[in-house]
């Protein structure tokens, strides 16, 4: 699935660097990179994780698309 993330810019607000971040949520620097490029999907403990560090929710960290279903 595909989705928008604020991750880049709310490191960047808080003067953290990708490895900084990677630490403080116990992953990789290059997961944070891939994360940030939508290149890798979080898990959600991961997402959870991200959006604690930044004290926020894990909707506003991470914008899942609008999907509709329709009914068959």
């Amino acid at each position: 699935m595909d989705f928008e993330t604020t991750i880049k810019e709310r490191r960047e607000d808080a003067n953290l660097t990708q490895a900084e971040l990677a630490e403080a949520v116990g992953v990789t620097r290059q997961t944070i990179l891939y994360v940030e490029k939508g290149e890798y999907n979080p898990s959600l403990e991961l997402a959870w994780r991200i959006a604690r560090e930044f004290d926020t929710h894990v909707e506003e960290v991470f914008d899942l698309p609008e999907t509709t279903h329709e009914p068959e």
